[in-house]
């Protein structure tokens, strides 16, 4: 496929929602996969929805996400900019560009200028959905000769510019996912084109854009498939010939509805405040409603894009399962480096008041153990705190079932007092001396296996069950194992 160039063109009225993302990485790989060129550009015609570091977040996002594009909009130094040779690559600077097609769009007969107020408009629409019409424009200023219409402009009175559509005609078109789709125009709007601040409606600036831009696929959301063949009708009107359509199927909860800020997270900030890897989310998000032909779940980025194609997305949205996404987020960071995930995790022990930024500088050895020793339990970065809780605490509850079963004996009385004999005695007790440390305890005791293990075990941490005891032994250390060990003893007595 020759000089394949696709665009991500989101708003910037919040952060980046998890389906955007996903929109951005299946550009990402067709473009990748077809030695073609990614632009992202920011759509902000609609000025009142704007969200002042909607743009920062969005950039950041997708950075963070490893998903990289050729040209656009940037940030260098803390400072938006734009790169490539097809800019400006944010709508609101190409308000002249619009203002220069919609001029040609009504002198050739294709546009013209509608003066009904908003009023006029409610009540039409309010006409038609008492009769059982379905509510669209009713044409009213479809008509009017085109030197009249700009004498009322130059009297001051107020105008749209709207689309002129053809009446009874079908419009085809072919989408990559859904195939061929015809759509009659009586089922159609005549669509506002500008709007009255002078700005372009999304319809004619997302057709001008992609047009000059070169863009050769549109690749987006099922919700702009209603919209398309207006977009296919206004290149026919310029002359220009239109792209091919992708119309990607929605992200949807368990419900089957729309993933929304409801029911929980959906912007890509919130995963990554959970504690999420980025490869992990992006690796999820690719199976969100796409499929590689051998079926693999698990895939980095240059796997992706090898094996991604249009043909295996699928017609149907894609449920979002954060059942599914915790697995493969656990599998990643059980594959992830001991030291990645001690600076990942660091912010959060110290968010909830665990360590402090001087601990963390000087005590590297002893969180890479601690992430070492939880890594096989958790699925996202953040339930670590949670998780090493019974660590940092200075007194455990020890269920009484559990107390009786493996501690309400004199075996764990000898265990318990040969431990503070054992460790009372050393001048240090680092890794090396919690490896050999439950060896002594044994030699001193005469008790082994099961026997020593878990009422030792239990003693500690409150729990038959847990991660390895070595490393349990060292993360406590000497005063914590002392006391655990001597609450032990007295409630033995």
């Amino acid at each position: 496929m020759n000089n394949v160039r696709v665009r991500f063109a989101p708003s910037p009225t919040g952060y980046l929602h998890i389906g955007g993302l996903r929109t951005a990485l299946y550009n990402y790989l067709f473009a990748k996969k077809n030695n073609g060129k990614f632009i992202l550009r920011i759509e902000d015609t609609d000025q009142t929805r704007f969200v002042e570091g909607a743009i920062e977040n969005l950039i950041n996002s997708l950075n963070w996400a490893g998903i990289t594009y050729d040209e656009g909009v940037f940030i260098e130094n803390g400072q938006i900019v734009e790169k490539g040779d097809f800019g400006p690559y944010i709508q609101s600077k190409r308000l002249d560009i619009y203002k220069k097609y919609v001029d040609e769009l009504i002198e050739k007969g294709h546009a013209y200028y509608c003066f009904c107020t908003k009023e006029r408009l409610d009540k039409v629409r309010e006409e038609q959905k008492i009769s059982g019409q379905i509510p669209r424009y009713d044409g009213f200023c479809r008509n009017i000769p085109l030197e009249e219409a700009k004498k009322r402009i130059e009297n001051g009175e107020e105008y749209v510019v709207r689309l002129k559509l053809p009446h009874n005609r079908d419009i085809e078109f072919y989408d990559m996912v859904r195939g061929n789709i015809t759509i009659n125009t009586s089922d159609m709007d005549d669509q506002v084109l500008l709007k009255s601040d002078g700005y372009p409606t999304y319809h004619l600036a997302v057709v001008v854009d992609d047009h000059l831009m070169g863009i050769t696929h549109i690749v987006r959301g099922e919700e702009w498939l209603p919209s398309t063949p207006k977009h296919v009708y206004l290149y026919e009107a310029y002359g220009w010939e239109k792209p091919t359509y992708v119309h990607l199927p929605t992200v949807l909860n368990k419900d089957r509805k729309k993933l929304s800020k409801r029911q929980g997270d959906v912007s890509v900030e919130d995963f990554r405040n959970k504690g999420y890897l980025p490869e992990a989310l992006v690796n999820y998000l690719a199976l969100v409603g796409w499929s590689p032909e051998d079926n693999e779940e698990l895939m980095n980025l240059e796997e992706m894009i090898e094996k991604f194609s249009f043909e295996r997305v699928s017609k149907t949205g894609g449920i979002f399962d954060i059942d599914k996404l915790n697995w493969i987020n656990g599998h990643y960071i059980r594959n992830s480096s001991t030291e990645r995930l001690r600076e990942l995790a660091i912010p959060y022990l110290i968010n909830e008041n665990l360590i402090d930024e001087k601990f963390a500088h000087e005590n590297t050895q002893w969180l890479d153990c601690l992430v070492e020793t939880l890594k096989e339990s958790i699925s996202t970065i953040s339930e670590i705190p949670q998780k090493s809780k019974f660590i940092f605490s200075e007194e455990i509850e020890i269920e009484e079932e559990l107390f009786n079963e493996f501690l309400n004996n004199e075996n764990a009385k000898i265990i318990m007092n040969a431990i503070i004999e054992e460790i009372t005695n050393m001048d240090k007790f680092d890794l090396e001396e919690a490896k050999t440390f439950m060896k002594k305890i044994q030699l001193k005791t005469g008790i082994k296996g099961k026997n020593l293990f878990m009422p030792t075990r239990v003693a500690l941490t409150g729990s038959e069950h847990g991660p390895e005891l070595v490393n349990i032994l060292y993360l406590l250390g000497k005063d914590k194992i002392i006391k655990r060990a001597r609450k032990v003893i007295e409630k033995l007595s």
